[in-house]
């Protein structure tokens, strides 16, 4: 696999997303566990998608920026905005792989769910992300962990496309950074079908790093 997989680009997105609603419409429970206890300010949800997560930060007072490949996923999220919050959430269509934020802004908190790249275009695209932190700010991401290829989980068989939170930890830009949470989070995941004793799908794990940026604080 290389950067220039087609499923990495805004055509394949597209598609993804032109024809149905993919995700539930509901926030990423990891993300707003993380971030439920900060103080609103300004945010930036990388890989918005639908918007699920940017609706639910601007609900809690954030001012949000949501930049997603797809315009198709960008159209439906301002659709799915309510009137009251729309004037809290700018959507954005770029490539996160180079997107540059205006007059280099920083924001209060960066998130990102599920973005998942090859090993060397993901540490350049996080290491791009934690730039864009204030100080005394959040970065929170969450991926798919690798001991989800081990499930009944149809995810690629593609390993560098994991991450756990130690490697993501690990590639932090400077030492500037008080880790908060490293962990690999369980949820049971019914989203395709499968079976489980629990009655709530296939148990898989969400790795989760949360890091406060302590330079200039």
């Amino acid at each position: 696999m290389t950067e220039n997989d087609p499923r990495f680009s805004a055509a394949f997105w597209d598609r993804r997303y032109g024809t149905q609603q993919v995700w539930s419409g509901q926030p990423n429970p990891a993300l707003v566990e993380e971030i439920s206890p900060l103080s609103p300010g300004t945010a930036l949800d990388v890989g918005c998608g639908e918007g699920a997560d940017a609706i639910w930060l601007a609900n809690k007072g954030w001012q949000v920026t949501g930049i997603d490949f797809s315009g198709h996923a960008l159209a439906t999220a301002a659709a799915h905005t309510p009137a009251d919050l729309a004037g809290r959430i700018t959507w954005d269509r770029a490539d996160v792989r180079d997107w540059q934020p205006n007059e280099g802004a920083l924001y209060d908190v960066v998130a990102a769910a599920f973005l998942q790249f090859p090993t060397p275009v993901r540490r350049s695209v996080f290491a791009a992300l934690a730039a864009r932190v204030a100080p005394g700010g959040h970065l929170v991401i969450v991926g798919h962990h690798p001991g989800d290829l081990h499930t009944a989980m149809p995810r690629p068989n593609e390993p560098e496309l994991y991450y756990t939170a130690a490697d993501l930890a690990a590639d932090l830009p400077g030492v500037a950074w008080r880790i908060l949470t490293r962990t690999a989070r369980p949820r049971y995941d019914g989203t395709h079908n499968h079976s489980h004793a629990h009655g709530g799908g296939v148990l898989v794990h969400d790795t989760v790093l949360t890091a406060q940026r302590t330079e200039g604080m």
